[in-house]
């Protein structure tokens, strides 16, 4: 018996190097992508967003996630500006949200990223901007350069959290995304992702295979209609819809699949 449970650990733990070593050549192959086109002018932002979701299928693929998405699916296209504020509670947050989600998503970064070689400068290159959490005079500086994006079209993926959650569980707010919604009037789609917690657990490197993840999109709400004066109602409101959506039920009932919506798709990871 003892020998079988050596076996057993030593697969799981070919298993989790299989996982990283792919996810990093995944990662790597498209960085280099980008970095090769985008100094000869062929990069653009439908280009990014094939790239960005043909890479996160494999990320996805490779942790066997079995993703399905819930609730209505907004057309990103209609010229106004969106924001989407999702729960943060695994690095497979931002994977699985491009997968899930339509139109040219971008990240809203912590500037850290951004030092690592080649994905720093291969997100720079495809329009991720970053943001200094430490440093409060260049935060402002990074929300208006996000601010000019989202104006140009970019949909802007931000975590309100601002770090990990290790139970799945909201964490308190950051105003920092907010501020930024009311100052572009955007649309705000609160996202809260189920189970994917326990996939990668904040702060280890524990992955567990194949997890049932739910993306469970809401409601929009319009930032145009609050103001600064009301920026404390505007974070609870979506801190409400944010929290119910954590937890639903499985299998209740949603709307029906319409053209710009659909209450549950299963996610084929090709």
């Amino acid at each position: 018996m003892p020998s079988l449970q050596i076996l057993s650990e030593r697969a799981s733990l070919i298993r989790r190097l299989g996982v990283i070593l792919g996810t990093l050549s995944v990662v790597l192959y498209y960085c280099c992508k980008v970095l090769v086109r985008a100094p000869i002018k062929r990069l653009d932002r439908a280009c990014v967003d094939r790239y960005t979701r043909a890479m996160s299928r494999l990320l996805l693929r490779l942790v066997r996630m079995d993703l399905s998405v819930h609730g209505p699916i907004p057309d990103f296209n209609d010229g106004r500006r969106y924001l989407i504020l999702c729960s943060h509670s695994s690095h497979y947050d931002i994977p699985a949200s491009f997968v899930a989600l339509p139109g040219s998503i971008r990240m809203l970064a912590k500037k850290e990223l951004f030092r690592i070689p080649f994905l720093g400068p291969a997100m720079r290159a495809a329009e991720f901007p970053s943001i200094d959490r430490h440093n409060r005079r260049q935060a402002l500086a990074d929300l208006e350069t996000a601010r000019r994006m989202m104006e140009s079209g970019i949909v802007l993926w931000a975590a309100p959290e601002g770090t990990r959650s290790a139970d799945g569980r909201l964490l308190k707010f950051k105003k920092g995304c907010f501020h930024l919604a009311l100052d572009t009037d955007a649309v705000i789609i609160p996202v809260s992702i189920r189970g994917i917690h326990r996939v990668l657990p904040a702060r280890t490197f524990r992955l567990n295979l194949g997890q049932k993840v739910e993306v469970h999109v809401g409601e929009p709400i319009d930032a145009s209609q609050y103001d600064a004066a009301r920026l404390g109602e505007l974070m609870a409101e979506t801190r409400a819809r944010m929290e119910e959506l954590l937890g639903q039920e499985t299998g209740e009932t949603t709307s029906p699949v319409g053209a710009n919506s659909f209450a549950k798709q299963d996610v084929v990871l090709p």
